[in-house]
């Protein structure tokens, strides 16, 4: 076996066992939530949304780092699907990653959110969804603080902060 073989035999095989872990994020994929799940059409979805809520929560678009003001936000309250409305964060989870996004360490419960494997960058990410609305928010990394280890990193246009 040359060279050039063996580098990427390697590489194949430490991305499948570097990728495990992103397909068990949340215990909710296949539970059905207490809720009523919505189911709208483009059209219907294009009329409630902004062009950029649109690309994001509709396309799993992704929003600039740092072009929000909701990444340094440190005020007390609940974030709400944009798409929905169904209060899947709180203030409390929230904190400051860096990153230039919103970043949680938990949703407020776990079956309000949602997770599929999303394989359009480099290497595998999890994709975090609104379980009602079915609603593209951000990813799932494995970095962030204790007590769960997780960042869900949230694009802000995916999501409404409402005030205590």
């Amino acid at each position: 076996m040359n060279r050039r073989n063996f580098i990427s035999i390697g590489l194949l095989a430490g991305a499948a066992v570097s990728t495990a872990p992103y397909f068990s994020f949340a215990a909710n994929n296949n539970s059905l939530p207490d809720f009523d799940q919505w189911q709208l059409t483009n059209k219907q979805w294009r009329s409630r949304l902004t062009d950029v809520q649109y690309d994001i929560l509709r396309d799993a678009g992704t929003e600039r780092a740092y072009s929000n003001a909701m990444e340094a936000s440190k005020k007390i309250g609940t974030y709400h699907c944009a798409g929905c409305d169904l209060a899947a964060y709180s203030s409390e989870h929230k904190y400051e990653s860096g990153t230039g996004w919103p970043s949680f360490w938990q949703p407020i419960d776990l079956k309000f959110v949602d997770t599929k494997t999303d394989f359009s960058a480099i290497w595998p990410r999890t994709e975090v969804h609104c379980a009602r609305c079915g609603g593209h928010q951000g990813h799932i990394f494995k970095d962030g603080p204790q007590p769960t280890g997780l960042r869900y990193c949230l694009n802000s246009a995916s999501i409404i902060f409402k005030p205590a």
